[in-house]
């Protein structure tokens, strides 16, 4: 498998080892306050995954090669075993990394995200952000975002992936092909069997429709020392109620 050199940035040089995960189209900036508040006693890393932020871009958009990434990424630090959290689409990498390599992860922070199949709802995005003309300044992308997806929070944090490029206007930072290609994939779950044993928390979002009534059981087929928290915020827990967020994670990763 062709694994990527995850580019990534890490907070902190003493504790253990913690590495976080973000969803799709995000990047390692979405999560960088929380890292730094989170590294006050702990060494934090927070990678790009792959056809996001910078790194690789690659055809194949799964979670088996995302784990390979990630599998990568553990050796190239010297990362025997970490506390690993994730979100969304990084909340599903985290689940199948440890349900993998459950001897490479030390505790589990799942954040508003189940072990399942999810109906798709993101093609309205890509849609809107495959017909914008980079051509011209920010304020005129984001202007023209906002007639196809009126919510400034999802356009604003859609547009942390520009990348200026000289005088021509503006790059994605993603693959967009790539995501689009992938996103069955992505919306799915692998087939994986096996449990994690090991310490674990998932966190809902009270107010985001991810987490269903019937998520909490199938957890815990796969996560049998599942803890839960619910939080009054929607998908973007992290975004929403960071303060209640770390304190969550501090206190069961001390435990």
């Amino acid at each position: 498998m062709d694994a990527c050199d995850l580019h990534y940035k890490q907070y902190g040089q003493d504790g253990p080892a913690v590495v976080i995960l973000h969803g799709l189209f995000g990047m390692l900036d979405n999560w960088q306050t929380f890292a730094r508040r989170l590294a006050a006693r702990k060494r934090v890393y927070v990678p790009d995954l792959r056809n996001h932020g910078r790194s690789c871009h690659r055809d194949a958009m799964g979670y088996e090669e995302m784990a390979g990434d990630l599998a990568h990424f553990f050796d190239s630090r010297g990362l025997s075993s970490v506390y690993l959290l994730g979100h969304s689409m990084g909340g599903k990498l985290a689940m199948y990394f440890a349900l993998l390599h459950p001897d490479r992860v030390g505790r589990l922070v799942v954040v508003d995200i189940a072990p399942r199949r999810y109906r798709a709802g993101h093609q309205e995005i890509f849609d809107a952000l495959a017909a914008l003309d980079l051509r011209g300044s920010r304020s005129d992308i984001e202007r023209a975002l906002l007639t196809r997806i009126p919510d400034r929070r999802i356009v604003l944090f859609l547009l942390k992936n520009l990348r200026r490029a000289g005088r021509e206007g503006f790059v994605w930072k993603m693959s967009l092909p790539a995501l689009r290609a992938g996103y069955e994939r992505i919306n799915g779950w692998p087939d994986v069997a096996g449990q994690y044993d090991g310490p674990a928390l998932f966190v809902a979002g009270k107010r985001s429709g991810y987490i269903k009534s019937g998520d909490r059981e199938l957890v815990r087929r796969y996560f049998p020392q599942a803890k839960w928290a619910e939080l009054d915020a929607g998908h973007w827990v992290h975004a929403e109620r960071p303060d209640e967020l770390l304190a969550l994670t501090d206190a069961f990763f001390a435990e």
